[in-house]
């Protein structure tokens, strides 16, 4: 025979005072009612009036108790509708872009930060807007910027092939732009990159660049400011994702961007040589020979002027 241990005895007690407390309008209600039940039962010369004041008093404690669980569900919804809205708003961390509203994005990303940090394929766009467009604005602000760029390595064949391919079966079917991507294209647009780089950094003394040259052709293309992350792809037609800073996703992907650019390939800017405003061909050999990223010996005079003519005069690709 199992014997009850006070132990147990004590915590029902304290259960069901608890419950009492908790349903004190319920109790209140059944205890008057049995109690004047049993009176008029067991007294005939009981009062009338007293029965229908204790019938008063009953309906009373129930309307009480029936405006007391009114309150408590009424708490229990604006709970769960605060649970909600928080994790609505989670789930909004992440914006959809489209169209006009990712160069207006970018244009406000760029407007106060201190920082900026670009991981894609060769950075046309960054040098066609986002890299003078940030030296403008922190002339303009007499402030220093910090940029690092993150893009695919011009001496690195497979790298540059892959990236080509990857653009020209991108936009497979559109004609136009996508199928003019080649490995030697690539190649160019990436050299364009480093050159804008150093002759930028020359011009301004409070600009910190950092190049550094991946072997992996990457899929889409980040921009990190100090207000937000703009996650792009190369076709405009797709949406861009907007992403606010304090966002648990922006911390993933300053984590993330950090640790692609520890497994490539730096270049030291601080040796580059110096480029006049409008820079020479030699000047462009000079500089990458420096770099430690000398051009192929197939690239003629005409090609490094491509090359200058991409640094310094690139055109936005998607301008309408």
């Amino acid at each position: 025979m199992t014997r009850r241990t006070p132990q147990g005895a004590g915590r029902r007690l304290e259960e069901s005072i608890a419950w009492a407390v908790r349903n004190a309008d319920g109790v209140v209600a059944i205890g008057v009612a049995l109690v004047v039940g049993l009176m008029d039962v067991m007294n005939d010369k009981f009062s009338d009036h007293i029965v229908s004041g204790a019938t008063l008093l009953v309906l009373a404690a129930l309307v009480y108790g029936s405006l007391t669980e009114r309150r408590r569900r009424l708490a229990d919804i604006q709970q769960a509708t605060e649970g909600t809205s928080r994790a609505i708003e989670d789930l909004a961390m992440v914006r959809t872009l489209s169209g006009p509203e990712v160069a207006l994005a970018h244009e406000r990303a760029r407007r106060s930060t201190t920082r900026w940090v670009f991981k894609g394929g060769t950075g046309t766009y960054l040098r066609a807007v986002t890299l003078p467009e940030c030296v403008l604005e922190a002339q303009r602000q007499r402030r220093s910027i910090s940029m690092k760029i993150d893009i695919v390595n011009p001496d690195d064949d497979q790298a540059c092939a892959a990236y080509a391919r990857f653009r020209r079966t991108f936009g497979q079917g559109t004609g136009g732009e996508f199928a003019e991507w080649t490995t030697e294209r690539t190649r160019k647009e990436s050299y364009a990159t480093v050159v804008a780089a150093a002759w930028h950094r020359q011009r301004l003394d409070t600009l910190e660049i950092d190049v550094h040259l991946s072997s992996v052709a990457p899929a889409l293309r980040f921009d990190l400011s100090d207000t937000c992350l703009i996650i792009t792809q190369d076709d405009p037609r797709r949406v861009s994702l907007y992403v606010e800073r304090d966002r648990p996703l922006y911390d993933y992907y300053v984590t993330e961007l950090h640790q692609s650019r520890e497994q490539a390939v730096k270049l030291d800017l601080r040796e580059a040589v110096p480029l006049s405003d409008e820079p020479t061909v030699d000047e462009v050999r000079r500089l990458l020979d420096r770099l430690g990223l000398p051009l192929p010996a197939s690239f003629t005079d005409p090609d490094v002027g491509d090359i200058i003519d991409k640094a310094l005069r690139a055109e936005n690709p998607y301008r309408r």
